[in-house]
């Protein structure tokens, strides 16, 4: 059977048998039949790498947190995932630091609780009636590693290109336009942890 268990931009869980290059977690989503019957459980929602210490999971075991997989990071952080503590230390202790360089305005310091940017992280991304949630900002001024809403599919961001997203991969890029108002699928706090520095691996 076909899992549901693969994570889009919009941060939708969906089926598909093209496989992901992370792994992710917001806690237990999935019943005893392998199904899904929420979009989370905890505010924490965590992208770990797909292989640590040599710990061995089976997929959706009972009463066990849901493995959720992405194509990309920048898929995972569009969905509005961040690093895990435990697995990716290293990334995990760069993107709290340049989120708290690019979200200044929260008067943040080295001290904060991870659990108040994942607050934050959380009014981002889902809103009433588990609803994605979205900000307008131009094109120009968003950097690589945004995901937008662009021609009524999600693109990614790289350069001077836009490419569109598929469970699969990415489609051929296409000139990002020079000034344009769209509609950004990246968290805002995300995307200014992507100015300050924070580059996200992407599939293209």
């Amino acid at each position: 059977m076909m899992l549901q268990n693969r994570v889009n931009p919009l941060g939708e869980i969906i089926r598909t048998a093209a496989r992901g290059a992370w792994m992710g977690n917001r806690g237990l989503l999935h019943n005893d039949r392998k199904e899904i019957v929420r979009p989370f459980r905890l505010l924490a929602w965590i992208t770990c790498v797909l292989s640590f210490k040599d710990r061995k999971r089976t997929v959706m075991s009972p009463g066990l947190y849901t493995e959720l997989f992405f194509m990309d990071e920048a898929t995972a952080f569009a969905a509005g995932h961040r690093p895990c503590y435990e697995c990716r230390r290293e990334d995990y202790k760069r993107f709290k630091e340049y989120w708290l360089k690019g979200n200044s305005a929260y008067h943040f310091n080295d001290k904060t609780s991870i659990n108040e940017i994942d607050a934050i992280l959380h009014k981002e991304r889902m809103g009433t009636g588990n609803s994605k949630v979205t900000f307008a900002a131009d094109i120009s001024e968003l950097p690589d590693g945004t995901f937008v809403w662009f021609d009524e599919r999600p693109f990614l961001i790289k350069g001077d290109w836009l490419y569109q997203w598929s469970p699969a991969g990415y489609g051929t890029g296409i000139a990002k336009p020079g000034k344009m108002e769209v509609v950004v699928l990246t968290p805002a706090s995300t995307v200014n942890a992507f100015k300050a520095g924070y580059l996200p691996q992407t599939g293209v």
